[in-house]
């Protein structure tokens, strides 16, 4: 990220003419990823995990928790930061990969 061009190449490679909406999309990632940490706490509580839990549950437990949190952050902040049509297409890429990696055919 030292590269002086960083922001004109991520603006070019998403398809974004405006420094703001390229703007909006960074605080969409920012708070999409914070919002997970918020929500792992009370709900690792929730389900009973503490320091004696043995790290492997932890770990799918996080995983089976924090994708999806996040997934959804960013539909919701890319919403309310007006940059919900990026944040869907997006999704929509990521959601073809998993289909191709996971057996599901392709069209």
């Amino acid at each position: 990220m030292n590269d002086p061009n960083f922001v004109q190449k991520m603006m070019r490679k998403w398809n974004v003419n405006s420094f703001w909406d390229f703007l909006a999309i960074m605080i969409v990632f920012s708070l999409a990823g914070m919002s997970v940490v918020f929500v792992r706490k009370p709900l690792f509580v929730l389900l009973g995990i503490d320091k004696t839990t043995p790290f492997w549950i932890k770990f799918f437990t996080w995983l089976i928790i924090v994708f999806p949190t996040y997934q959804l952050g960013l539909l919701v902040f890319g919403f309310i930061f007006g940059q919900f049509p990026f944040f869907w297409e997006k999704e929509k890429q990521m959601l073809r990969v998993f289909k191709r990696l996971f057996g599901g055919r392709t069209a």
